[in-house]
């Protein structure tokens, strides 16, 4: 169950970067439908939690190193290939992403200058992927309980000082603000995006797994524990989603009215999941071109450096290039994964070395 549970947390740990942290993205995928939020959240819960368990039991079963075996199998080989090499180079997009972003936090909040904060989280991205994975797993779980109860303590205060009123939701609700036309399509595209920046560590996770039960049930708990921080924040933003819809950063102001104190360590808590993101991103990346092993070292580096480098483009620039891109690749692993599903409730396993598309996970 311990191995378990770090896998959850690490599940959570990569995906939950800064837009997540903030509460923008669930401001823009989800509050911004009103109560119809909530069912858009479960449905997004239900899906991570799904996509977790099938993964990580496949990732098992086939000892992955890399998200390339898992792909194949879901894919087949032509698409596979195609969308390994699409997903491989997209993964470092946001990478190179999650650097940009540790620059402009540093910066807006602490006033030291991008550069340094951008520098900084690349030194120690590359010296925590130079550790081993079982390492790099534990590092990124254990980042994760931070998160949740600073959300609790946020979430608690906004619900005690001001409540929810269903009626004032629904009436500042913004569709037009949000990221899809429906609730529905809405939690899809959550989930889509996700997935495919989540893939491939949780591909690496849980190929460091010998009992395929133990890591599908860290991969339903990872989804369920998503599913709660997604339902929180937006019960944040309910309480008064007026303002809300002003602030880029959502769950900081929230902080902020508690405390300054407050504020500064979630932005710390902040830095720490752009950190656990870029870790998992770059370290996956490396390790489906690069085995662990005499170069790895010199691999990882030069990523960093390379890495550090494009950042200069740009966090807005960048995120306005990857993600978008990012959702359709997501898109095709999320259909995979539930089409392998459907088939294999009517085909029997086979060997490993014969696995195709919609064959059961044992």
């Amino acid at each position: 169950m311990k191995k378990s549970i770090y896998l959850a947390g690490a599940f959570v740990g990569v995906i939950v970067g800064a837009g997540f942290g903030s509460g923008q993205e669930i401001l823009q995928f989800f509050t911004n439908f009103g109560m119809y939020s909530i069912p858009a959240i479960l449905l997004a819960t239900v899906l991570f939690a799904f996509i977790g368990m099938q993964v990580a039991q496949l990732s098992s079963h086939l000892q992955a190193t890399s998200h390339k075996e898992i792909i194949t199998v879901l894919c087949g080989r032509y698409l596979g290939n195609a969308l390994d090499i699409v997903l491989s180079f997209f993964l470092f997009g946001v990478g190179v992403i999650m650097i940009a972003g540790a620059g402009s936090i540093v910066e807006q909040q602490f006033g030291v200058p991008a550069f340094i904060g951008a520098m900084g989280m690349t030194v120690i991205t590359v010296l925590t992927m130079l550790l081993k994975v079982e390492r790099i797993i534990g590092i990124i779980s254990s980042i994760t309980p931070f998160l949740l109860v600073i959300v609790i303590v946020i979430v608690a205060y906004a619900l005690i000082k001001n409540g929810i009123n269903p009626g004032q939701v629904n009436h500042y609700a913004d569709i037009t603000q949000a990221s899809a036309s429906n609730w529905v399509m809405s939690g899809l595209l959550y989930v889509s995006f996700n997935v495919a920046v989540g893939f491939s560590m949780l591909s690496v996770i849980g190929g460091t797994f010998k009992d395929k039960k133990q890591a599908g049930i860290g991969g339903i708990m990872g989804g369920i524990l998503l599913g709660v921080l997604l339902l929180l924040i937006n019960a944040g933003m309910m309480t008064d989603l007026a303002v809300m819809q002003q602030k880029d950063m959502p769950t900081l102001y929230l902080a902020n009215l508690i405390s300054p104190l407050v504020g500064n360590v979630l932005s710390i808590i902040l830095l720490a999941m752009i950190y656990n993101t870029c870790v998992g991103m770059f370290y996956s990346f490396t390790v489906r071109f690069v085995p662990q092993g005499r170069y790895f070292s010199i691999s990882v580096s030069a990523v960093g450096i390379i890495g550090f480098a494009l950042s200069f483009a740009g966090f807005t620039t960048l995120v306005n290039t990857v993600y978008p891109i990012m959702g359709y690749v997501g898109f095709i692993l999320l259909a995979s994964v539930i089409w392998s599903w459907m088939r294999s409730v009517h085909h029997a396993p086979l060997p490993i070395r014969s696995m195709r598309v919609g064959q059961k996970v044992d």
